[in-house]
């Protein structure tokens, strides 16, 4: 399995940051790497996110996966059809202390082309995952 994962400790509580991550409407005004997201927020449910990459972007409709209130949010998406390069994308919420929370973004890939497409990309998406991190603790610790 090929994956990213990056972390970050944030000086709010997990309902907080929960709370900016299920803002959908307004990840436009923070975020630098899901620049807009849509959907409805039930699990089975599809979404449309659109993501900055490097100097290209990408929109694409994942499905809804794992929906734990405070803890644990993720989707399954594909590019082009499923197989070819599937991405499992996670934000998980673990509380430190009760005004501290490590949030763990991370993404699991598979799928035919994933070891070729991921060469190409994962330094960018990585960079993509620690600025959305940034911004975060910044918009949750405000």
């Amino acid at each position: 399995m090929k994956s990213i994962e990056t972390t970050i400790n944030i000086k709010a509580t997990p309902a907080k940051i929960w709370n900016i991550l299920m803002d959908f409407e307004n990840y436009n005004t923070w975020n630098p790497f899901i620049q807009s997201i849509s959907g409805e927020r039930e699990l089975g449910k599809q979404l449309e996110a659109s993501i900055g990459l490097g100097e290209k972007g990408m929109t694409f409709k994942p499905i809804v996966q794992v929906l734990e209130k405070h803890q644990k949010f993720e989707w399954l998406g594909n590019l082009w059809a499923k197989g070819i390069f599937d991405g499992r994308h996670s934000f998980v919420l673990e509380p430190i202390s009760e005004t501290e929370t490590r949030l763990i973004h991370s993404e699991q890939f598979s799928g035919m082309l994933s070891g070729v497409i991921l060469m190409m990309i994962k330094k960018d998406t990585e960079n993509g995952f620690k600025a959305m991190n940034e911004a975060l603790k910044v918009k949750a610790e405000a």
